[in-house]
């Protein structure tokens, strides 16, 4: 019998049922709470603390990672590098703690993309506020994002329209709690985005996030919804580009079409079992169990 944890968050749908998945398969159910994990180097131990005993993770075969806290931040590097001393000592992880950092870090990430030359939202990084001023004169309208967040948490939306006192104060408040600025033209979305599912590499469907509450974004914590979608070949191929960089278990591409044509928001650290479900009638946590048994 092969022994997989499952890292996430106990209780939450998509941990629960990525463990269900591997219980079914393996016979063995284990679902770690990351913030109840201590690494002890004098005896080279990576200990989950239950309630009534302690579990080294070093142990086991493999480890599925599904999210690794509830929000990103940069305690959730720190969550990753602890794993890195299982890995070491031979235990599987999907996926790798190292590729995963690349991707909870937005800057790191779009840096990546940047790089391959892939097309993006117009963005400016910097820690100056005149600069900021600037860049929202210049796109009009203007993202700023937190460099350690999901589903838009903590992004706010600041206006050319607007005096410049008020976008100068705004900007100060948004700097308060993110001292290096992340910057994005604010795009016009065809009132959807797309999130297009690889496992192992392959292609397996695209969803689609359709915005239901009028808001800016196409997020299901804005009201949006899932449908299935039919992206062109190429979306699909600069999808495939954008996840080859990272190397990924699982993982979604978050695609936008627009009037100049597709843009890429970001690769996925985890990637999306609800939208495949809700989407596209795929079962992601059962292919992903078959998937990990397969490599272990």
């Amino acid at each position: 019998m092969k022994k997989i944890g499952v890292i996430g968050i106990p209780g939450k749908w998509s941990t629960e049922t990525l463990a269900d998945a591997v219980e079914q398969r393996t016979g063995f159910r284990l679902v770690i709470d990351m913030s109840k994990v201590s690494l002890d180097l004098a005896n080279n131990t990576l200990n989950y603390l239950t309630s009534d005993k302690k579990i080294n993770l070093c142990d086991l075969d493999g480890l599925i990672i599904k999210k690794i806290s509830a929000e990103y931040n940069p305690n959730t590097l720190d969550r990753l590098e602890l794993l890195l001393i299982a890995q070491a000592q031979g235990v599987k992880i999907f996926s790798s703690p190292d590729k995963i950092m690349r991707l909870i870090d937005r800057l790191s990430c779009t840096v990546m993309l940047r790089k391959a030359g892939l097309p993006m939202p117009d963005t400016v990084v910097t820690e100056d506020i005149n600069e900021a001023i600037d860049s929202v004169k210049k796109f009009s309208s203007a993202v700023f994002k937190p460099l350690f967040s999901t589903k838009a948490r903590g992004m706010v939306v600041i206006d050319a329209d607007n005096p410049v006192s008020q976008i100068e104060n705004e900007i100060k408040q948004f700097q308060s709690e993110h001292q290096m600025m992340y910057i994005q033209k604010k795009v016009n979305l065809p009132g959807q985005d797309l999130g297009l599912v690889f496992l192992g590499g392959q292609y397996l469907g695209t969803y689609a996030r359709v915005n239901q509450s009028g808001t800016w974004n196409t997020t299901i914590n804005s009201g949006g919804r899932y449908e299935k979608a039919s992206p062109s070949k190429e979306i699909i191929s600069i999808a495939q580009q954008a996840q080859d960089l990272f190397s990924m278990d699982f993982t979604t591409v978050d695609i936008a079409e627009t009037e100049n044509g597709p843009i890429v928001f970001e690769v996925s650290a985890f990637g999306g079992f609800q939208g495949a479900l809700d989407g596209i009638g795929i079962k992601a946590a059962e292919q992903y169990a078959d998937y990990v048994l397969n490599k272990i």
